[in-house]
């Protein structure tokens, strides 16, 4: 085992990879619930949804730890599975099958982009301080999620977004509030102990807390069927047309440009956490390169495939994973630990379903305070590698989305290189990528 992972040579150890797959497992355990819920509204049954999400989870995550050999973990993502449910499937009155060949079809198309290296030579592409820039702004994006997650961050119709309240509009306690307040002070004061596992153990103290707040709800029972209806999805014929899923998306052009927006958000959604994660888990170089990435987005690229195929949305890497490897996860012995806790979590995902997502925002408040260290590494008196960064920092949390940012960022670099005089700093794929990131957003608006 030491061979194969290469344990000493990374400096981490069996007992740390378990810790720290579970840590990773926790802190993305609540797509369990989430994802189900969101693909039931396409009409997508609810059993199977559960065993697609674990199962697509549990494969794509431990073949990431065997081909990649780092902490990362897969699972269906958040974002483009409501675009499924809610545009794919009710807006385009298409059924949740052909959503699903969609799906496929991208992950298809971004696999041939990592075989045929453009997706590693557009990485290679970005400037250093831009590198920079993403892995703040996705710093600032786990420590929102984070906080939404505890209710300490709320939903506002008039500031977007506002301070959680500890008692509602009743007069009631918010004991979710109290429970991701606690996360955070607890992660904080163990981390600052120097106690080993203090991500998990943040998360693990704050959840038993939760049990007599009501906040951490025991299940009423412990196993769960396993369903495989939607199992050869983009094969099976559309529940509205008929016609087999994957028959229907290519000859629908609307379709295929669904399957261009889509790739798109997964193509750079992938950069970014890939980044973060290296990051956290010692695997970042000093010019912001992450190292080995080429096995990383095959199998990211792949697990898009499976996630159609599965019926369980797109599978990516999650940025969640920043939370295992900042607890010590450094192999891919991390990532098969969470894998095999998501193949539990296929048969007895009540139970798993425990642990509330306010008994986390302590972890992920935590990996986002930091990655803030890079800030130092960007040279502010400089606009024209300032400010693209800039863009990102505040476009990955502002839009809530990974991709976006990223692309405002691009487009923003090209644009002041450009009226600046520095064109010819500009590399060919960053006009490709930015022109790219523009007729995304163009169709995203429109």
């Amino acid at each position: 085992m030491d061979s194969f992972f290469k344990l000493q040579e990374r400096g981490t150890s069996t007992v740390t990879e378990v810790r720290a797959g579970l840590t990773t497992f926790l802190a993305m355990a609540y797509i369990i619930i989430v994802n189900p819920s969101i693909l039931s509204a396409a009409g997508i049954p609810a059993t199977a949804a559960v065993t697609a999400t674990c199962l697509g989870a549990a494969i794509m995550t431990i073949a990431m730890g065997v081909f990649s050999n780092r902490p990362l973990a897969c699972a269906s993502g958040m974002g483009i599975n409501s675009i499924v449910a809610f545009t794919i499937c009710l807006s385009m009155g298409v059924g949740w099958q052909t959503a699903m060949a969609v799906i496929f079809i991208e992950g298809i198309a971004i696999l041939l982009l990592v075989l045929c290296g453009l997706r590693e030579a557009i990485m290679d592409a970005i400037p250093v301080p831009l590198r920079h820039g993403i892995s703040i702004g996705l710093g600032l994006f786990i420590a929102m999620i984070g906080l939404k997650d505890g209710g300490v961050i709320v939903a506002n119709a008039d500031t977007l977004v506002a301070l959680g309240t500890i008692v509602d509009a009743e007069g009631v306690l918010n004991f979710t509030f109290v429970v991701g307040v606690i996360s955070i002070v607890l992660t904080v004061i163990l981390y600052s102990m120097k106690v080993k596992g203090a991500l998990l153990w943040g998360i693990i103290i704050s959840a038993v807390i939760g049990v007599p707040l009501g906040v951490t709800q025991l299940p009423a029972g412990i196993v769960a069927p396993l369903d495989f209806a939607t199992f050869a999805a983009p094969f099976q014929a559309d529940a509205n047309t008929d016609v087999m899923g994957i028959i229907q998306v290519i000859t629908t052009p609307t379709l295929l440009l669904m399957a261009f927006s889509l790739m798109m958000s997964d193509f750079f959604d992938t950069m970014g956490t890939a980044m973060a994660v290296a990051k956290q888990g010692d695997f970042l170089t000093e010019d912001g390169r992450v190292e080995d990435i080429k096995p990383i987005l095959i199998v990211d690229s792949t697990a898009a495939i499976a996630g159609g195929f599965l019926g369980a949305s797109s599978i990516t890497t999650f940025v969640e994973s920043a939370s295992g490897a900042s607890d010590g996860g450094r192999t891919g012995l991390t990532s098969i630990v969470a894998g095999i806790f998501f193949l539990l979590a296929a048969f007895f995902s009540p139970l798993i379903n425990c642990i509330p997502q306010a008994a986390t925002c302590g972890a992920l408040v935590f990996v986002g305070f930091l990655m803030m260290s890079d800030v130092v590494d960007v040279n502010w008196s400089d606009p024209i590698e300032a400010f693209p960064a800039f863009m990102i920092i505040a476009g990955i949390p502002f839009t809530y989305s990974i991709s976006n940012g990223i692309g405002l960022g691009f487009i923003t670099y090209v644009i002041v290189a450009t009226i600046t005089g520095n064109v010819k700093k500009v590399r060919p794929l960053m006009w490709i990528a930015a022109l790219a990131f523009l007729v995304y957003f163009l169709m995203t608006i429109m």
